[in-house]
Order: C-alpha cells, then sequence, then structure tokens
C-alpha cells in the first residue's frame, strides 16, 4: 500500500517537474519571438533612417554646389550699362510721308539711317558684329506708364520694347524704309540703334533724338479695333432691326383692327 502511495507522488512530481519544464521552453520560445519580431521592426527604421540621411546629405550638396555655379555664372556674366556705352552711331528717322503730324500703325512708313559718325574714332566700329534697331518711347509717352520705365541696367530696361530689325553691321552707311507694325500702340517715338559685340551685349548706340529724348520725336495713333466695314455692318443691323420691330407693330396693329370690326 505504502509502495503503490510513493509511485503515486513520485508520478506526480515528475508531472509537475514536466510542466514547470515545458512552461519554461514556452516562455523562451515567446522571447525569442519577441526580440525576433522587435529586430524585425527596428531593421527598417534603421535602413529608412540611413537612406533619409543620404537623401538629405545629397540634397544639401546638391543645393550647394547650384549656388556655387550660380555665383560663379553671375560673375562672369557682365552687366550692360547703357552709361558705360559710346555714343558713336548717327541715326535718322523720318517720316516717308511729308507733313503728317500722327502716322498711323500699319500704314505710314519711317525712313531709318544708320552710320558711324564722322567724329568717332576709325576703329570705333571694329567691335560691331550686329546692329540691332528699335522703337523706343519718348518721356512724355513714360508718364504714370512704369512698364515703359527707362533703366541704366540695358536687361531691365523696359523704354524700347519694339524691336525693329537685328542685322550684322556693315561699315557702309545703312538704311531701311519700315512700316509701322499694327501692334504699335499709341504713342511718341524716337529710333535707338545698338552696336552688338561679338559676346551679344551692346557695346555702343546712337539714337535719333538728343540726350533729353525731346528733339525729331515722331507720333504714331495705333489700331483701336475699330474698322470703317464695321462701323457699317453695326449701322445696317441697326437699321435693319428698327425696319423689323416697325414691320412688327404695324401687323400687330392691323390684326387689332380687324379683331375690333368682327
Amino acid at each position: 500500500m505504502m509502495n503503490t502511495f510513493f509511485s503515486y507522488c513520485c508520478c506526480d512530481c515528475n508531472i509537475i517537474r514536466l510542466h514547470v519544464y515545458l512552461c519554461t521552453l514556452k516562455k523562451a520560445h515567446d522571447h525569442t519571438i519577441t526580440t525576433v519580431s522587435s529586430l524585425r521592426f527596428k531593421i527598417p527604421l534603421l535602413e529608412k533612417s540611413d537612406s533619409t540621411m543620404a537623401v538629405q546629405t545629397f540634397l544639401f550638396a546638391s543645393l550647394i554646389f547650384f549656388s556655387s555655379s550660380i555665383e560663379s555664372n553671375h560673375g562672369a556674366t557682365e552687366v550692360s550699362l547703357f552709361t558705360n556705352l559710346e555714343n558713336s552711331l548717327e541715326v535718322t528717322a523720318k517720316p516717308t510721308r511729308v507733313g503728317v503730324v500722327v502716322l498711323e500703325a500699319g500704314k505710314d512708313m519711317v525712313r531709318i539711317t544708320w552710320m558711324l559718325k564722322s567724329s568717332a574714332k576709325v576703329n570705333d566700329d571694329a567691335s560691331f558684329k550686329t546692329v540691332e534697331v528699335k522703337l523706343c518711347y519718348a518721356p512724355i509717352s513714360q508718364v504714370d506708364r512704369p512698364w515703359r520705365k527707362t533703366h541704366n541696367e540695358l536687361s531691365r530696361d523696359r523704354s524700347c520694347p519694339h524691336k525693329i530689325v537685328s542685322k550684322p553691321y556693315d561699315k557702309i552707311p545703312q538704311s531701311l524704309n519700315w512700316t509701322i507694325d499694327r501692334e504699335t500702340p499709341t504713342g511718341t517715338y524716337f529710333v535707338r540703334v545698338y552696336g552688338i559685340g561679338v559676346n551679344g551685349q551692346e557695346v555702343a548706340y546712337g539714337q535719333s533724338s538728343d540726350a533729353e529724348k525731346t528733339t525729331n520725336l515722331f507720333s504714331v495713333e495705333g489700331i483701336s479695333g475699330r474698322h470703317t466695314s464695321l462701323d457699317i455692318a453695326s449701322i445696317c443691323f441697326s437699321v435693319f432691326s428698327f425696319g423689323t420691330l416697325l414691320v412688327f407693330l404695324v401687323k400687330e396693329k392691323r390684326k387689332a383692327n380687324l379683331q375690333q370690326r368682327k
């Protein structure tokens, strides 16, 4: 009897030990899974952090390179100032129609000539590659119009926005008959010719007016958008509308009279 009791006790102890061992294995397994899971989530974070750092480093280096290139280009590009140009070209601009006070855009012509001034040195035009002929606003047409403002820095100057022609420079006197563009707005103008160097920048100039831009000016009347044909068409349409209305009223009156007689 006692042997049987001890055998049962030993069996229970073995069962308890086995249960404790299994619990220990389960805890170890859970800890391993937790560790692996934490590593699985940490590794992408590290990778993401490294990739973000690499992108930021690349952007910072690109910004430094871009800034340095802008500074170098700015330093290499020379700013053209009007006050630095030589007034070595003689320019005239005269309407082809004599006695006309105001020229009509799209219709009238201006004869423009330019040449090296007789007072200039022999080699003053040696650096000229091309010439640019431009139509410029007189001061009277710049009042209260900041978009036509004169600026000493030629890249920012807005007083000569209308390009007439650009052509290779010739040492002999040149001339052309220019028909005023239809898009030319109403205003008072003069003509300026720039001598352009090999680098594409202005090196000299001449203009048809004086330094104050008050002499030898000509006025242009721009196209307002109304034409004679449009005016005639509008008049005809008005007459037709009035006639149609009159006929309608007469018919209505006759119809009313007939109904009253019945």
